[in-house]
């Protein structure tokens, strides 16, 4: 739900979305806030093909395997009249930066999951790719409401103060 509520303040109207790592863990989160909020899931991009879940939500979403397919697909759209406007990225953690600096580079906002990089310098790189391209990066803290999460913070708020 909370991931709704961020993107639908960042949205204004319906927007078209690239998906990369559709096959992920939190990828069907993504997917179902995409849906949810009236807009429009166009492509997506994963190594792996078991990704079933596309075909309830956007069964015209395009789906490629091949990154050189995907990017091709994504250059010929911002060439269109059917532009991307964000990249939604749900791989692991250590390829972030790269797809998100990719997602700028492509002329969309980007949306990801923490942590955005692992390095701390590597921020100054996407600030500086933000600034040459005039589009943003937004990051999502979506897990920390996942139950488990939620269920440790209890935990620890109602535990000895001294610990």
């Amino acid at each position: 739900m909370t991931i709704i509520i961020q993107i639908n303040t960042l949205l204004n109207n319906m927007k078209n979305f690239a998906l990369i790592g559709a096959a992920g863990y939190i990828a069907p989160r993504h997917i179902k806030a995409i849906a949810d909020t009236g807009n429009n899931l166009m492509v997506a991009y994963d190594k792996f093909d078991s990704v079933g879940r596309l075909d309830s939500s956007f069964p015209d979403c395009s789906f490629f395997t091949e990154n050189e397919q995907f990017d091709r697909f994504c250059s010929r759209a911002m060439h269109s009249d059917n532009k991307l406007d964000w990249v939604s990225i749900c791989t692991p953690n250590y390829t972030h930066d790269a797809f998100i600096r990719y997602g700028l580079r492509l002329g969309c906002d980007v949306i990801c999951e923490k942590p955005v990089v692992l390095n701390p310098y590597n921020i100054e790189a996407l600030m500086m790719t933000e600034k040459e391209t005039g589009h943003k990066a937004y990051n999502i803290l979506q897990l920390r409401l996942h139950d488990s999460i939620v269920a440790l913070k209890k935990k620890i708020d109602e535990g000895p103060k001294d610990k």
